[in-house]
């Protein structure tokens, strides 16, 4: 894997985020009430626009009931 700038990773976490959210058919809204995090923070999130750190990663990864590794895999696989 050839290294990636802050803002790639940023989207590609943001659209890892996004795929298991609507994999499971979870509006932002639900994802942001199962976090504790603003439905806004979650938007900025999935299209890349926040550095999240990672207690949020782990919310996030919790919330859509999956490891914090299964949503880096599915960046590594470019999903």
């Amino acid at each position: 894997m050839k290294p990636m700038k802050h803002t790639e990773i940023k989207q590609q976490f943001g659209a890892a985020i996004r795929k298991l959210r609507m994999e499971q058919k979870m509006t932002q809204e639900e994802l942001a009430g199962r976090t504790g995090l603003h439905r806004t923070y979650i938007s900025e999130v999935e299209r890349g626009e926040r550095n999240v750190s990672l207690e949020n990663i782990v919310k996030l990864a919790n919330a859509l009931r999956t490891h914090v590794s299964s949503v880096f895999l599915l960046i590594e696989k470019g999903e």
